[in-house]
């Protein structure tokens, strides 16, 4: 069997020794043995699950999650294959927003009046990381990306689809002037409640609900959203009506 020492394993994977050694403390990758030196040497079975972390992490997929999906110990072929996919996925998502920047870009240099959605569609939704991370929490963002990582090219424009749908009924009802108590904006609410929830994978409570209509004021990226700071206001107070009315002040199963 082949086998390879950890400098020798670490220069030619792109990473430390240390790192080597953090992911065997975590549990993720344990050598095939130690030497009598205390050096440590890995063996096929062990170069294929470095992959397949590796790989992962190029995912950025956080650690804990590397570890449950190691636990079916697929083989180095196998993992590879997985790889490649996930990689052509990542392409077809690039070549997605190449296309719609492009067409943007051409409907801006003709002059024509842009919805805001379509101009942002070829914008990536990491433009909202570092807020959600700051908000909400490192695994707040990871879940998030992982739930889009996992649709099929369909389900993402599906998905994309009711976004839109969801913000455009929104960014209407603000522009009418609907009363933030209404019952007409708070249906409304009730359906970017639920689609939030989708989102977070979590159900927000209150207050978790509430800084979100908060952040919509604050950040013009989101205002810009529901058509400029009045109308990210108008969402912002049916927001506040519907979590005073209708959500628990915190989701015990949930993070607070």
């Amino acid at each position: 069997m082949n086998e390879w020492p950890i400098a020798e394993v670490a220069r030619a994977a792109g990473v430390t020794s240390r790192a080597l050694r953090h992911y065997e403390s975590v549990g993720l990758l344990r050598p095939s043995r130690v030497a009598a030196n205390g050096y440590r040497f890995y063996g096929e079975r062990e170069i294929a699950r470095l992959y397949r972390i590796l790989s992962l992490r190029a995912l950025d997929v956080p650690l804990p999650e590397i570890a449950r999906a190691l636990s079916d110990e697929r083989s180095l072929v196998d993992i590879m294959r997985a790889h490649v996919t996930a990689l052509e996925e990542r392409r077809s998502a690039l070549e997605r927003r190449i296309t719609a920047v492009g067409k943007t870009l051409a409907a801006l240099e003709e002059g024509k009046t842009m919805d805001i959605d379509d101009v942002l569609a070829g914008v990536d939704d990491s433009r909202w990381e570092s807020e959600v991370r700051a908000r909400w929490g490192d695994a707040a963002w990871e879940e998030a990306q992982a739930r889009r990582d996992a649709f099929t090219d369909g389900e993402r424009r599906a998905d994309d689809e009711r976004s839109r749908d969801v913000n455009a009924a929104l960014r209407d009802a603000a522009a009418r002037g609907l009363p933030a108590d209404g019952a007409e904006f708070q249906a409304l609410i009730a359906v970017h409640h639920r689609w939030v929830g989708d989102q977070w994978g979590r159900v927000p409570d209150a207050a978790a609900y509430r800084g979100l209509g908060e952040l919509y004021v604050a950040d013009e990226r989101f205002a810009a959203v529901y058509g400029g700071a009045d109308g990210a206001v108008a969402v912002r107070d049916a927001i506040a009506v519907f979590a005073a009315a209708r959500l628990p002040k915190a989701v015990v199963c949930g993070r607070s």
